[in-house]
């Protein structure tokens, strides 16, 4: 069977308590004390639909909670050779230097135990805290020493914006470990998800992620992060990818006229886009007519800018059928394994 890596997936803590055996006996008793049963449902509400795919919905408790049931419901039936864990538990929304560190550190070793040891077809994001970025590079050196952990994990909806220079050793870290800089929906709930300030309804918020996922771009760009480090691969995750086209026309008319303000800016949106940017196919925002996809997929302008993902258990597409009306044979191909792999250099380490 041809190789298919699956970018994003999701597995889910139960909660708090199951994270603990990865804790020292302090933050227990003080998660206890304060009473943090819970992180997971702070971006992704259990309920609602497109956390989970109702054909993966457990009779109770949380889906994708054991690497066996990745393997039943994911791996196995869509033929995934591999399958980048990437964990949504909302240990970014601590305030805590200290607490969200223990729960960093606990997130990352409860992956390494209950999947990377137990289905070697799993491979997972080094998950970290923005609350403080000396702690953050303290563990990306930690996790990095396990090849099977493939990327750096932060959320789209961020403090501050990422192309800040105080995030600048994370990409050192990043560069100097081969790891690729995932950006996923979600935030740290620090400001409002629109420049209007806090909506009223979760499809306004899911809606809104991909404003953050423009401007987190258009930051990094702006800021040279791309420049300083020309080997970052940044990799967007649930963040969509038909709005692409249309930001960087915007980005590059309103660069050709002000770039005299960021002269380290010397190639254009589109060219830093296509050698160092990356996007997981699902969710797919596009339109449903194959003809209109395949004009979208031309304004693209690069076959190697999308990566295979099936984004479970979260409800984007129903039935086994990934990828949508209008990807030719040869994409879908560089999309599953040629992409990934250029993307992800420690996967082929392992590559079945």
């Amino acid at each position: 069977m041809p190789i298919q890596i699956d970018c994003d997936i999701h597995p889910a803590v139960p909660n708090c308590a199951a994270l603990f055996p990865y804790m020292s006996e302090h933050w227990r008793e003080m998660s206890v004390l304060r009473g943090i049963e819970d992180l997971q449902s702070i971006n992704y509400p259990d309920s609602v639909p497109l956390t989970v795919r109702s054909d993966w919905r457990p009779k109770s408790g949380r889906p994708a909670t054991s690497a066996e049931t990745i393997a039943h419901e994911c791996l196995e039936p869509f033929g995934s050779s591999l399958a980048i864990c990437n964990c949504l538990f909302g240990v970014q929304t601590l305030f805590s230097e200290d607490l969200a560190y223990t729960y960093v550190t606990a997130v990352n070793d409860w992956m390494r135990t209950e999947f990377l040891d137990r289905d070697p077809r799993l491979r997972a994001s080094i998950v970290i805290s923005l609350e403080n970025i000396e702690m953050a590079v303290d563990e990306i050196n930690r996790c990095a020493a396990d090849r099977r952990f493939v990327q750096i994990l932060v959320l789209a909806g961020t403090a501050r914006p990422l192309g800040r220079r105080n995030f600048w050793p994370i990409y050192e870290a990043a560069v100097k470990h081969g790891l690729p800089l995932g950006i996923h929906a979600g935030s740290e709930l620090r400001n409002p998800p629109t420049a209007l300030g806090w909506p009223s309804y979760y499809l306004e918020d899911y809606v809104a992620d991909a404003q953050a996922f423009q401007y987190q771009l258009t930051s990094l760009f702006t800021e040279g992060v791309f420049n300083k480090f020309p080997t970052l691969k940044v990799v967007m995750l649930e963040s969509g990818w038909t709005w692409l086209p249309a930001l960087l026309w915007r980005i590059t008319k309103y660069w050709g006229g002000l770039r005299m303000e960021i002269p380290w800016a010397d190639r254009s949106p589109a060219e830093v886009v296509r050698d160092q940017v990356r996007f997981s196919l699902q969710p797919v925002d596009g339109p449903a007519d194959a003809d209109q996809m395949k004009r979208l997929l031309e304004h693209i302008g690069s076959d190697q800018l999308l990566l295979f993902s099936t984004d479970y258990p979260h409800a984007q597409f129903e039935g086994s059928e990934v990828f949508p009306a209008g990807f030719d044979e040869s994409l879908k191909g560089i999309i599953r394994a040629d992409a990934p792999l250029a993307t992800y250099p420690r996967l082929a380490e392992g590559t079945p």
